[in-house]
């Protein structure tokens, strides 16, 4: 066997117990959104812009999420792991083609709903996120299930760090951030939390746990009225 095909045989294999976290939160908010989509009233442009921009903000964390594994992730383990599943690799790649095809037609319809916030754009919306949260489920459960333990193997730990930096670098600053932070931490185990509230820097926790967790728990409040 090749050498770069090889699994590593020093130092421990790579938890990817984060990701798995990140990934409980994508699915969450997005089989939630259309919900939020369709329960805002025709023409009440308040409320459209403020969903509008909640859409705007997920989404364009899931594809940093995705562009991420597509250049930090996939090529590694394509090189690496010998006879990777061909069934496997192709059904991802469409999962990922139908995700990113969605976002494509959610970054055109935001723009138009959250001006005029007309029903017939906002079921729209609604209707594409409701397909996507169907594709992004499957294709989250086939990482998990497949992929992750591929990457506990093939993928080194600073090559896992460097991806968990790449996608730190597109967290929102100030309120939002604290939101999404939030919003990660949701459904996380005890154990989960504070190994994840570990990885934020210092300034950051101090504050999540002053002022933070309330920023979160208002804008929960706020989406679900």
């Amino acid at each position: 066997m090749d050498a770069a095909k090889q699994p590593r045989t020093t130092g421990e294999n790579v938890d990817t117990w984060e990701m798995v976290v990140v990934h409980r939160w994508f699915k969450r908010e997005f089989a939630e959104m259309p919900a939020l989509v369709r329960g805002v009233a025709h023409e009440d442009r308040d409320r459209a812009r403020y969903v509008a921009g909640f859409v705007e903000m997920m989404a364009g964390l899931l594809h940093h999420h995705h562009v991420g594994e597509d250049e930090m992730l996939w090529p590694k383990l394509l090189e690496r792991v010998g006879g990777m599943d061909t069934e496997l690799v192709q059904r991802m790649e469409q999962q990922h083609e139908v995700v990113g095809g969605a976002l494509e037609r959610v970054e055109q319809l935001l723009p138009k709903w959250r001006a005029q916030a007309d029903q017939e754009t906002r079921d729209e919306l609604a209707e594409v996120l409701e397909g996507m949260s169907k594709a992004l489920n499957e294709h989250l459960a086939d990482e998990e299930n497949h992929v992750l333990p591929l990457v506990s193997v093939y993928i080194t730990q600073a090559e896992w760090d460097a991806l968990g930096k790449n996608g730190a670098s597109s967290m929102p600053k100030g309120a939002k951030g604290f939101d999404t932070i939030g919003m990660i931490l949701q459904d996380a185990t005890p154990e989960e939390r504070q190994g994840f509230l570990k990885i934020l820097p210092a300034p950051i926790r101090l504050l999540y746990k002053l002022v933070g967790a309330g920023i979160h728990r208002r804008e929960k409040e706020r989406r679900a009225a």
